[in-house]
């Protein structure tokens, strides 16, 4: 049975979409899986090992459609829903099974604050595109994987980091998403612990100019490595602060604990920390004992503002984020440490 996933951006939703791959082919037998994504993401599905052949769309979506027809694909799971992936889906011409991106409800959400979204997961709700085939969630949260160039070496960090660091992601596709720089530069400057700030190229000179406060405690590696190098920073710290980021996900696939950031996204959109029930059950993890804080401004009359965010505030304070305490973030810090 040979099945085509679409999930054609960005990082964290394909990451979200990593149970499905593994479910379905562990689950069906004879499955064979093939994943359409852009080409800018291939570094994460590159060493999916249940992943049999994945394409990459780069410009021309009719080239790739051509491509895919040769395959004779018996099912398509489009985890995406797009004008794109509906495109594929009616030129290819065989069963598919749609993922509901319960798109108005979120307008709702955002536009008149009225939360009608279900109280359950993405993954969960990726999950129910292959449950007419048999197939379960098996409860072992994210996968990422990663090729042995990709693994940080002792020497590429400096000696103090080298024994155990704390992860600080500043990037976000968009600014709102962002704590900003002056609390990321309090917080740090706050955290007695070596810290490694985790970001892009774009985020290199945030990154140098909050590490100019203590060059051995703050180490810079935004722009230093590529996506899987960074998420194998991710596999190696003790704790991750991240905002609503790939990032935040990805230190969810490798079971790392996390301090979660939320801006003008909210939980609610069903994207929180994924770490899968099995990893909750054998931590012994209850309900308030879950492997990760998540810190955000209740209350506000204008969050959420965006599904997805914004470049800047559309109102100017920023209060869902400039109202969150560095203190308050390091306090957390230090609690999950303490039990590390």
């Amino acid at each position: 049975m040979k099945f085509l996933i679409i999930r054609l951006s960005s990082i964290g939703d394909i990451v979200l979409t990593t149970p499905v791959i593994r479910c379905l082919k562990k689950q069906v037998p004879d499955a064979v899986i093939h994943y359409l994504t852009k080409s800018t993401y291939m570094q994460i599905l590159s060493s999916n090992p249940y992943i049999d052949r994945a394409h990459y769309l780069e410009k021309s979506l009719q080239t790739m459609i051509a491509e895919l027809k040769r395959e004779n694909f018996d099912y398509i799971i489009d985890l995406h829903h797009n004008l794109r992936s509906m495109k594929v889906k009616d030129a290819l011409k065989v069963k598919s099974y749609s993922f509901d991106k319960l798109n108005v409800r979120k307008w709702i959400y955002t536009s008149f604050k009225w939360n009608l979204l279900p109280d359950v997961h993405i993954v969960d709700r990726y999950m129910d595109t292959v449950a007419s085939f048999g197939v379960k969630n098996d409860g072992a949260g994210l996968d990422y994987f990663i090729s042995k160039e990709d693994v940080i070496n002792d020497s590429d960090l400096p000696t103090p980091h080298q024994l155990g660091f704390v992860g600080v992601v500043i990037g976000a596709a968009l600014n709102t998403k962002k704590y900003p720089f002056h609390h990321v530069k309090r917080l740090c400057e706050l955290l007695d612990h070596p810290i490694v700030l985790l970001g892009g190229l774009e985020d290199a000179d945030e990154g140098d100019r909050i590490a100019a406060s203590d060059k051995i405690k703050i180490y810079n590696a935004c722009g230093k490595f590529g996506l899987n190098e960074s998420a194998d920073l991710v596999r190696r710290a003790k704790l991750v602060v991240t905002n609503d980021t790939g990032l935040m996900h990805i230190a969810a696939a490798y079971k790392r604990p996390l301090i979660s950031l939320w801006g003008n996204t909210v939980p609610a959109f069903g994207m929180s920390p994924y770490y899968g029930s099995k990893f909750i059950q054998a931590t012994g993890a209850r309900k308030n004992e879950l492997p990760y804080d998540i810190i955000e401004i209740n209350n506000l009359r204008c969050r959420p503002c965006s599904k997805i965010g914004y470049d800047a505030c559309p109102l100017g304070h920023f209060k869902c984020m400039e109202n969150i305490d560095p203190a308050e973030v390091v306090a957390r810090i230090r609690e999950r440490l303490a039990i590390i």
